[in-house]
Order: structure tokens, then sequence, then C-alpha cells
């Protein structure tokens, strides 16, 4: 593997995790197509992935997964199981594409890169929908919803299609994300003051 084959895998890894802190399941069956469609190559230990029957078990997964976070209540629910889970699938996600590495490296980029990367990008709209919730009453939730649903599916596609711009994608997207919870905090703070 050259070194930029290493850097795209580990872009296309890290990419693949933000997704799943939006969506858990969704990235995972975009990869799983991808793969069962011969698109995408996976590593060995990972080959389940390209079966049909993680493909329709996935499918299932991420539609009630979809079809949740448009439930008032439910939806916060979800973000507190979401949290750990994001971060188990943006590991397994990058692991599954990180091919021809070492165990050790792998999954030690995995776990660091993979689920750090979902952790942030899930932990981010946790609070967004926290304060959507209370801003709201729970109304723009939907909003936020669609929103996460968009990101999912957007980024991984591009992550498949370009895996280094969508890693500009993902700085992108929290740094903007980072901007909108500032400033709706320095907002209560100015309204409590």
């Amino acid at each position: 593997m050259t070194g930029t084959d290493l850097a795209i895998s580990i872009a296309l890894g890290v990419v693949l995790a933000a997704a799943t802190g939006f969506r858990v399941f969704l990235p995972m069956l975009i990869m799983s197509g991808a793969a069962y469609t011969g698109h995408l190559s996976l590593d060995n230990s990972f080959a389940w992935l390209a079966t049909p029957f993680a493909l329709t078990m996935l499918g299932v997964a991420a539609l009630a997964e979809v079809l949740a976070y448009y439930v008032p209540g439910v939806d916060n629910l979800l973000d507190a199981l979401a949290t750990p889970a994001a971060f188990v699938a943006g590991t397994i996600v990058s692991a599954a594409v990180m091919t021809d590495l070492p165990p050790m490296a792998k999954w030690t980029a995995a776990v660091i890169a993979g689920g750090g990367t979902a952790s942030l990008t899930q932990g981010v709209t946790t609070i967004l929908r926290a304060k959507s919730t209370v801003m709201t009453a729970g109304l723009g939730n939907p909003v936020i919803a669609t929103g996460e649903l968009g990101g999912s599916i957007l980024l991984s596609l591009l992550a498949l299609a370009a895996p280094l711009a969508a890693v500009a994608a993902v700085i992108l997207l929290l740094w903007l994300a980072f901007r909108l919870i500032r400033r709706q905090r320095q907002g209560t703070q100015r309204t409590n003051n």
C-alpha cells in the first residue's frame, strides 16, 4: 500500500465515521451496498458487511433509525443511545476500510480517528437537538433530524467518491456546528443577564 492509498483509506474511514455520528446505521448501509456491488474494498475480516444478509439487516435498521428520529421524545432518547453506538460504528467502519494495515495500527487509528470523530459528530448533534428541544419545545427537532439525515447521506457518498475532499467537508461541518452552538450560548447568556 502506498502512502497515498493509506491516506485515502484513513480519510475514507474518518469520513464514514463522522457520518455515523449523524446516523449510526445509514453510513454502514451505504458502505455495505458499495462493498456488495464491488465499488469498495473491505478488509477481509469485514467481508460479512458485503453480504446480502448484512445489506438487508442494515437497511431495516437504517430505516427504523431514520423514522424514529422524527418521533418527538424518541429523538432525544435515541441521542442517549446513539452516543456509544456511534463510537462503536465509527470504529467498525474505519477499521473495515483500512485495508493492508498491521492490526495494531489499524485498530489504533480506527478507535482514535474513527470512534473519536463519530463521537464528536454525535456529541455536536446531541447538543443541537437538546437546544432545539428547549428553545422550540421539540417543534424544531424535525429540522435537526432532516439536517442530520442529509449530512449522513452526503458524507457517506462523498467519502466513497472523494475521501480527501470529504475530510474538508467534515471539518467545515464541525466548525459551523461549533459556531452555531457558541452563538446560541452567547444569546442565552445575554438573555439571562
